[in-house]
């Protein structure tokens, strides 16, 4: 059973320039992070980052594995797809880890969480969800409770958002299904922290507060 992991990674990001490589106060690269964490998980075979520009080699953790992608999956029109089938072309293996920089702050425990249950052949994928409890509207106006009858916020329907930091899935169910997440999948909930996601400045800016804080009390436990 050969599982590897990747992270696929582009520098020229529309949203916040060069995120992939922008540093937290006081410490390193931002893909260093699940890279890292990728790399303490035994049972995980391989850890690549999966690249168009051969600069990114430099920004590698010990371990890592650097792999070239075509520069045309960079453009913002390209669907994530076409990138995790164009991995998939080039590394054989069982399972696959797709996990992505800009989620910083997933946890090892959640990682494993979500291969033990593919390892156990009970779910076909799994993928990190947050657990969302919120009064929720669309354009025509509030789609989860009764304006004439508001619910305490823990009685609200039970809904998951993907946080799309984590995902994990079968060669089969990729090769056959063009799926990352199959028919019968496992959520892994994860805490707000690791359901954070960056994309924009502000997303980078409360990141970065919140690694300074976690590495704050890290020095004086």
């Amino acid at each position: 059973m050969k599982i590897v992991a990747f992270v696929p990674l582009k520098l020229n990001n529309e949203r916040l320039s060069d995120k992939n490589i922008k540093s937290f106060d006081n410490g390193k690269p931002l893909m260093t992070y699940i890279l890292e964490t990728l790399r303490k998980i035994r049972i995980i075979n391989e850890v690549f980052v999966f690249c168009s520009q051969d600069s990114i080699r430099k920004y590698l953790p010990p371990g890592v594995t650097y792999l070239t992608r075509s520069e045309t999956l960079d453009s913002s029109t390209t669907k994530i797809n076409e990138v995790i089938e164009s991995f998939v072309n080039k590394v054989d293996a069982d399972i696959y880890i797709l996990a992505h920089a800009t989620a910083p702050f997933l946890s090892k425990k959640s990682i494993i969480q979500g291969i033990d249950a593919v390892l156990s052949k009970q779910y076909d994928s799994a993928f990190s969800v947050q657990k969302l409890q919120e009064f929720l509207w669309d354009t025509k106006g509030p789609i989860n409770y009764d304006l004439t009858n508001i619910p305490r916020t823990q009685d609200l329907p039970l809904i998951y958002s993907e946080t799309t930091g984590l995902y994990i899935f079968t060669e089969k169910l990729l090769k056959e299904h063009k799926r990352r997440i199959g028919f019968n999948p496992y959520m892994i909930e994860v805490s707000k922290i690791e359901a954070i996601d960056i994309n924009t400045y502000e997303d980078f800016f409360v990141a970065n507060a919140v690694y300074n804080e976690i590495n704050k009390n890290d020095k004086n436990t």
